[in-house]
């Protein structure tokens, strides 16, 4: 009956088998920008590899069925014993060990290390963001370790690992390790100086039995975790082990697994510890100052995640513009949708742009960038994942209501896209971190705008904003109160002046004249007439091979 009746036409091909990296100009421009010339070769061809693995059918396969069967808590065996485990599908391993495999755990070190991982990262969460989180943390956990030599000496191998190993087995049996992190507590939340885990000290020196609960503990099945608790000495950092060097199980009870908006392929679970074997990192009372470089690796990869969250949304968008037709022809060339896709590209433009030029500044690694990291690293979180559900959702609009199905992949990036918001820190965190970098560390500042003042004469619009934003740092009388508008100007600021830099002249312009000119609607497609949208917006197209 149907096939007499039902002729399906005027429907867009998948996108998929394809290279996502290749397919993002602004991207791959990005890492040819940052790296030097002589790891570019090896570089490009590591991303491709992996850009193809993203695009193909069974990457895409296995981030529908991470999501689709979530992962199950088995709390004790058939017989009553405690197990603690967390089941995850195979896809779920499949994508974390071709991430492992690719070297998104490994940058510290590593030449151009940092921008190598980071558009690795753009790139392959696009397939699925929820397993950005263990690698996420395991990739952060380098710094804070470091702070004894002796720790690093045995973990951070393991840590670099190209090789992933699902299962529980003590470390240094193992040839790779995934790491997580407990921080918050049901009392405190954000506010960590509120935690209650006791942490009591052992004779052997630097070794603790911990007592209490974490709230949220990501990726429970991760062979490490750096937890904070109150030591004799004040709150301090402690590595706490899955797996005993002899092969008993640490106590850590799993009460349950949070029922997530979104994120759901990644489990994250609520725990406790009852006499669970730790081993401090840090001095005691230091562990705020212990962890908080971990803390700021996490916050820069909750940019690169919207930044692919925004990438992939848009990317989806465009690519369905181009193949589906509406009142007489492609909706790609209708003038009211090419500013919808023309805006959504800039804002996608502008949060991958600056997403690289951060990881570049790790790279460097001088007094002058690691000053800049310090207020830029806030500033962009705060900004670029508050941006990430505005433009999820409006490119989900821009395939109707096949975007509103699951089969389209969009309701799932939607789900994901406040995630990054959160985790974290959320605005108000991040802005209140910005104003304490501006108080307390005046290189920060300076930093920063000497970043944004290589632009200088470059933009009117830009220059304007760049005064305006000099009249709002001259009185922070009432900084707490205006600390969100703040940051967000710095944001903007800073993205106009990188764009002026680095991008065409066509995406430069519309994004000076929307985000920094004041000719901009509270939507998404309101870019002012006379810009030139069908450049942006081809640019913007991901072409599959």
């Amino acid at each position: 009956m149907a096939a007499t009746t039902h002729t399906v036409t005027n429907q867009v091909p998948p996108l998929v088998g394809y290279d996502v990296f290749a397919a993002d100009r602004v991207l791959a421009e990005a890492v040819g920008r940052h790296l030097e010339p002589g790891l570019l070769d090896e570089a490009r061809r590591e991303l491709g590899e992996l850009g193809r693995a993203a695009g193909s059918a069974q990457a895409q396969a296995w981030g529908g069925q991470a999501n689709e069967y979530p992962p199950k808590l088995r709390t004790h065996d058939r017989y009553g014993h405690r197990l603690d485990e967390v089941e995850f599908h195979p896809a779920w391993h499949r994508l974390l060990g071709h991430a492992v495999s690719a070297g998104l755990t490994d940058a510290w070190g590593r030449p151009g290390g940092h921008v190598r991982r980071a558009a690795g990262f753009l790139v392959w969460t696009q397939a699925e963001a929820g397993h950005g989180c263990p690698l996420s943390m395991t990739h952060a956990a380098v710094p804070a370790l470091r702070t004894d030599p002796v720790l690093a000496a045995e973990w951070e191998p393991l840590l670099t690992s190209h090789v992933y190993e699902e299962g529980l087995r003590p470390a240094r049996e193992k040839p790779g390790v995934i790491f997580g992190m407990g921080m918050t507590e049901k009392q405190g939340g954000t506010d960590v100086r509120a935690n209650t885990t006791r942490a009591e000290p052992l004779s052997v020196d630097g070794e603790y039995l911990l007592t209490g609960h974490k709230w949220f503990c990501s990726a429970p099945m991760s062979d490490g975790f750096l937890v904070l608790a109150q030591a004799p000495g004040g709150l301090s950092c402690f590595l706490v082990p899955r797996v005993l060097a002899d092969g008993a199980r640490n106590v850590f009870a799993i009460q349950r697994l949070k029922d997530k908006l979104g994120n759901r392929s990644n489990a994250s679970a609520e725990v406790e510890f009852d006499g669970t074997w730790a081993r401090r990192v840090g001095e005691e009372g230091r562990g705020v100052r212990t962890i908080i470089e971990m803390v700021a690796a996490t916050r820069l990869d909750c940019v690169l995640g919207s930044a692919a969250l925004m990438r992939q949304a848009v990317a989806q968008a465009v690519h369905h513009s181009a193949y589906r037709s509406a009142f007489g022809g492609l909706l790609i060339e209708k003038p009211l949708m090419r500013n919808v896709l023309a805006d959504l590209a800039v804002e996608s433009e502008a949060a991958t742009t600056l997403g690289l030029r951060l990881a570049a500044a790790y790279d460097a690694d001088t007094e002058q960038e690691r000053a800049f990291l310090r207020i830029a690293v806030p500033v962009a979180k705060y900004w670029v994942t508050k941006r990430c559900s505005a433009v999820v959702g409006e490119a989900l609009e821009c395939l109707g209501g096949n975007g509103y199905v699951e089969e389209s992949g969009m309701p799932r990036l939607l789900r994901e896209a406040p995630l990054n918001s959160i985790w974290e820190g959320s605005g108000n965190v991040q802005a209140l971190d910005v104003l304490r970098a501006i108080g307390r560390e005046p290189r920060a500042l300076d930093a920063f705008l000497q970043e944004v003042g290589e632009a200088r004469g470059a933009d009117h619009r830009l220059d304007a904003a760049v005064r305006d934003l000099l009249t709002d740092l001259a009185d922070l009388g009432s900084a707490e109160t205006r600390a969100r508008r703040l940051a967000e100007r710095m944001a903007l600021v800073l993205q106009g002046s990188l764009l002026l830099r680095w991008a065409p002249a066509g995406v430069a312009d519309a994004f000076c004249a929307s985000r920094l000119g004041g000719d901009w609607g509270s939507a998404f497609g309101t870019l002012p007439h006379g810009l030139d949208l069908a450049s942006v917006v081809e640019r913007a197209r991901p072409v599959a091979d």
